[in-house]
């Protein structure tokens, strides 16, 4: 068997000393960048991996990131948070990092789990998901110090110039203003929107695309909460109502999946739907859908955290322009 190569061999590779190669695996940022650079590629040149365990003892980290595992809540929902979990447990394994999920059915009770994780040392960071106006944990964790970043945007009156914290999000608006686009190409000259009630700060980003790219096209704006059953209700009813429209832009696919249904019972298979999230679901029936790319957002995560290609939590200062990751969705046509 090969030998597996040493913080020896590396330190050779690199012409550094053996502590020069330590510096840069636990505390990259006092190093020069030219010698960290010349360090890493050394690193990625052999394969070099730390000990994982004897790194922990040594810099009295935990190496570990926190994220809360939302409760089953059934459907399709959850679909785009297990993705993204996934791929951050996957992204930070490749920075030598474990990924710990604890469970919290409240706000109160998260930040409760939070204050024992801290307590006994286990995690070094934490993602916060699901942020909404007025949320309660991230002030708790800025109090006590615990870096994080958010996938989802603080919702102050300015994210980008004047952030509360480090986040990550998808643009909402920029997806809807592609779906809406599409349909328009498509010749739908009165699109409708369909939408959860005003107050979701990710629901009204995704209205807000809407009315951005529809202009003259503009249809009515229906609301209901986030059900299949009832969307299909308030469709139907919508559609009785003004038989004129003809496409519809989704927050959600569970909504799509609901108009769809309406049409198809109503004879109007031929009106266009368009969703938001990109779930199996959706591609089962063939509707579009706007993909969040959470694959994309794991990895803006951990670069706010560790920096790009970090190994250890040296998180972003939360300055104007620089706190915050915003992923460009996609649509998939079909």
């Amino acid at each position: 068997m090969t030998k597996a190569p040493t913080v020896e061999d590396v330190a050779r590779v690199a012409g550094v000393s053996r502590q020069t190669v330590s510096n840069v695996v636990n505390t990259p940022a006092i190093v020069r960048e030219a010698t960290r650079l010349r360090v890493e590629a050394a690193i990625a040149e052999l394969g070099y991996r730390p000990h994982a365990a004897a790194r922990r003892l040594r810099t009295r980290r935990s190496s570990t990131i926190g994220i809360h595992l939302d409760p089953y809540a059934g459907g399709i929902a959850g679909v785009v948070l297990d993705r993204f979990v996934h791929a951050l447990t996957e992204r930070a394994s490749e920075r030598d990092m474990r990924v710990l999920l604890y469970a919290a059915r409240t706000a109160e009770e998260e930040i409760d789990r939070l204050g024992d994780l801290l307590e006994g040392g286990e995690v070094d960071a934490v993602v916060v998901t699901g942020t909404f106006h007025g949320d309660p944990r991230t002030g708790w964790l800025n109090e006590r110090g615990l870096p994080f970043v958010s996938f989802g945007r603080p919702w102050g009156e300015d994210d980008v110039a004047a952030p509360a914290h480090l986040w990550v999000d998808v643009d909402g608006a920029a997806g809807t203003r592609a779906a809406t686009a599409h349909l328009r190409a498509a010749g739908a000259d009165r699109i409708a929107f369909l939408g959860w009630p005003t107050g979701s700060g990710t629901g009204d980003e995704r209205e807000r695309g809407w009315r951005e790219n529809v202009g003259a096209a503009a249809g009515p704006r229906w609301v209901v909460e986030d059900s299949v059953g009832l969307a299909r209700d308030v469709v139907a009813d919508g559609l009785a109502a003004d038989p004129r429209v003809g496409g519809i832009v989704c927050a959600s696919d569970s909504l799509a999946i609901g108009a769809h249904l309406a049409t198809t019972l109503a004879g109007r298979a031929d009106i266009p739907v368009v969703g938001f999230d990109n779930t199996p679901a959706a591609e089962a029936l063939g509707l579009s859908s706007v993909e969040q790319l959470p694959e994309r957002v794991a990895s803006g995560a951990l670069d706010l955290l560790m920096g790009e290609g970090g190994t250890v939590v040296a998180p972003r200062p939360a300055t104007a322009g620089a706190a915050h990751v915003l992923v460009e969705p996609r649509l998939v046509v079909r």
